[in-house]
C-alpha cells in the first residue's frame, strides 16, 4: 500500500518509523533485529535513509595520501526489498538529489519497481563530501523538487530515454518539511514556499524535521494550509536518550531544544533516558489530540523507549 493510503484507511493511530542501514562492513542481521523489534506494533510503513558516498584520506606507509571514495552506508534499495518481502511491511526508500546523476534515480527507480516498493522519499540530500564528477551527457536533480519531478513523469511513463514501452509507474512521493525552517532558508514564510514547489512538482505527503516543541509543527501547518498545501503533513518525532544530544541534535540537526528540556537534562543528566521518554510522551499524545495523521519516530536503530511510547497508544 501507499503511505497516502495508510493514512486514509486509518482507524486508529499510525506510527511509522525510520531507520539508518548500518555502517558499511556490518551484518543485515542489524536491520532484521530492528524490524524484528517494532513488528509487534503493526508498522503501517517503515523508512530507510540514504546516503551520499564520501571521500577519505589514507596515509600510506612511505608518507603518501591516497584518496579514496566509498559509501559509508550501502544498502538501502536492498534493505528495503528485505524489509517488504520478508516482514510484508511497506517500505518508504530515500531518494537524494545531490550526488546521483538523474540516470542513477531512474535506474533506482526501475529497481524499486522491480522489487514492488511503490513509496520514495524525495530529498535534496547534504551531497557527497566530495565533487563528483558527471559526464556533460548526464544531469543531476539540484532540488527536492526536480527530484519530485522526475518521480512524477516516470509515474507518467516519461523515462529519460525510450525504454519504458507505455509502462507507467506508480509511486507515492513523500517530501520533507522542515517547522524550525531549513537551515539555508531565510525565514520560516519562504521555506513554506520552496515546500509548496515540492509538491505543485508532484508531492504526495509531508513528514518532517525532527522537533521537540509541538508549537513549532503547529505553527508550520497552520503556515502550510495559509499557503494552498493541502496534503498530509506527518511529524517527525526524536526521543532523546543521553545528555550529549543537548549539543549533537542541534548542531547537526540545525533545531532548538525547549529550554525546560534542557533544564531537566541538565539538572538531572544521569535520568536522561527517563526525562525524554516522558518528554516524547506527552508529544505523541499533544499531537495525537490536535490531529496529527501519523507520527513518525527516527529510530536511529535505537527500539526499545519508542517501544515502550507507542504501546501507550494501541489498543
Amino acid at each position: 500500500m501507499k503511505v497516502t493510503e495508510h493514512l486514509s484507511n486509518a482507524k486508529n493511530p499510525l506510527f511509522s518509523y525510520e531507520i539508518v542501514p548500518p555502517p558499511r562492513g556490518r551484518s543485515v542481521q542489524d536491520i532484521i533485529d530492528i524490524v524484528e523489534a517494532v513488528m509487534p506494533l503493526n508498522p503501517p510503513w517503515i523508512d530507510v535513509t540514504a546516503h551520499a558516498s564520501a571521500a577519505y584520506y589514507n596515509e600510506r606507509e612511505d608518507g603518501t595520501i591516497e584518496r579514496k571514495i566509498y559509501k559509508k552506508r550501502p544498502g538501502t534499495i536492498g534493505i528495503c526489498g528485505i524489509i517488504q518481502n520478508r516482514f510484508k511491511i511497506d517500505t518508504v526508500a530515500h531518494l537524494l538529489s545531490l550526488g546521483f546523476s538523474k540516470e542513477e534515480t531512474e535506474d533506482a527507480l526501475l529497481e524499486l519497481n522491480f522489487l514492488g516498493i511503490h513509496n520514495v522519499l524525495a530529498l535534496r540530500g547534504d551531497g557527497p563530501n566530495y565533487k563528483k564528477e558527471i559526464s556533460k551527457s548526464r544531469h543531476q536533480n539540484n532540488f527536492a523538487s526536480e527530484l519530485v519531478e522526475q518521480v512524477y513523469q516516470m509515474n507518467q511513463g516519461k523515462f529519460l530515454d525510450e525504454i519504458s514501452d507505455g509502462a507507467k509507474f506508480d509511486f507515492c512521493v513523500g517530501v520533507a518539511g522542515y517547522p524550525e525552517k531549513h537551515f539555508e532558508a531565510p525565514n520560516l514564510k519562504l521555506d513554506v514556499m520552496n515546500l509548496k514547489r515540492k509538491i505543485d512538482a508532484g508531492a504526495d505527503y509531508v513528514v518532517t524535521q525532527m522537533f521537540f516543541d509541538n508549537k513549532n509543527y503547529f505553527e508550520f501547518v497552520k503556515l502550510a494550509r495559509e499557503s494552498g498545501i493541502t496534503i498530509p503533513i506527518i511529524p517527525g518525532i526524536k526521543v532523546l536518550k543521553n545528555a550529549t544530544q543537548l549539543v549533537s541534535i542541534p548542531k547537526n540537526f540545525y533545531i532548538d531544544l525547549p529550554d525546560q528540556l534542557v533544564d531537566a537534562v541538565t539538572k538531572d543528566p544521569k535520568n536522561v533516558t527517563a526525562i525524554g521518554k516522558e518528554w516524547a510522551t506527552h508529544q505523541v499524545e499533544d499531537l495525537l489530540n490536535k490531529g496529527a495523521p501519523c507520527v513518525h519516530f527516527y529510530i536511529m536503530n535505537d527500539t526499545g523507549t519508542i517501544v515502550d511510547i507507542v504501546k501507550k497508544f494501541q489498543k
